[in-house]
């Protein structure tokens, strides 16, 4: 195998949320289990607003970004074919401290993990008509147990654990979604800046994908390796976790998943949410 140029970058920063998933997704490259072909990989650890704001600023080469971030990147990144977030019938958990219907969910204080993240535009899409409360995904719990909100909207491990603190599901946004679609919700996904070039591009996405197969094929020790991300969960529930998100979609979004992200981004345009048509477009 033929290292990379020499005259190319030979550092990559590859950011990512510091959760169990991405942890997962990243044992392999974080380890130093795959050949790199030269190439040194940085690895930054963000929450995903964090993240979508310095993707917007162009500050990274690689990085998970939200879906609906992606609206305002595709000029300087394209999206890699794996890395994917799908909810398959499964997302963002809006929740609260009774149930609620869905007509009453108009007009709330809902807690928001993001104004860019795909959880606030799949609730736009669901309810247009509420009062968004922006604040830390990790924090939201903790609001509407306390009254600062009325409903708060949940990603991460907060998906599973809603009901440790008596919680009520109002409405999965993943489910919603594909009984609205057919189709899965795409959240998140990895992101290369374009100006890398046609020749590092590829390298850089086949060192990627080979990571989540990797950590497919050794689930044990990436596992392990998730738990240290895990806030909390049991190691029963980070495997379930890590299942929703880390999977076959994750490989390759395939033509279905290609599809969700172009609906998603179109859904958005067309209610006004996102401000500008979006071109997809996906890296080799």
């Amino acid at each position: 195998m033929f290292p990379v140029s020499t005259f190319l970058p030979r550092t990559i920063h590859v950011a990512h949320s510091p959760d169990s998933d991405d942890a997962f997704m990243f044992y392999a490259l974080a380890e130093g289990k795959i050949d790199t072909e030269g190439l040194t990989y940085v690895h930054e650890l963000q929450d995903i607003e964090s993240l979508n704001q310095r993707a917007l600023r162009a500050e990274l080469e690689v990085t998970a970004v939200s879906i609906h971030a992606y609206a305002y990147l595709s000029d300087r990144y394209a999206l890699l074919p794996h890395g994917a977030s799908m909810g398959d019938k499964y997302g963002p958990r809006l929740v609260g401290t009774r149930p609620y219907s869905r007509a009453e969910v108009k007009g709330k204080r809902i807690a928001i993990p993001g104004p860019l993240t795909s959880a606030y535009l799949a609730m736009r899409l669901y309810e247009p008509d509420f009062e968004a409360v922006f604040m830390a995904f990790d924090t939201i719990e903790d609001a509407v147990v306390a009254g600062e909100v009325d409903l708060g909207l949940l990603i991460h491990e907060g998906q599973l654990t809603f009901g440790d603190n008596g919680l009520h599901l109002v409405v999965d946004m993943g489910a919603w979604w594909f009984e609205e679609t057919g189709l899965p919700l795409p959240l998140g996904g990895n992101v290369i800046r374009k100006d890398l070039g046609p020749e590092l591009v590829p390298v850089v996405s086949k060192h990627l994908r080979a990571s989540i197969a990797y950590a497919l094929d050794h689930r044990e020790p990436a596992l392990a390796h998730a738990m240290q991300f895990a806030r909390g969960l049991d190691p029963a529930k980070a495997d379930e976790f890590v299942g929703m998100y880390v999977n076959a979609w994750t490989l390759d979004y395939g033509d279905r998943g290609r599809d969700a992200v172009r609906l998603f981004l179109r859904r958005g345009v067309e209610a006004g949410i996102i401000t500008t048509p979006v071109k997809v477009e996906f890296a080799d």
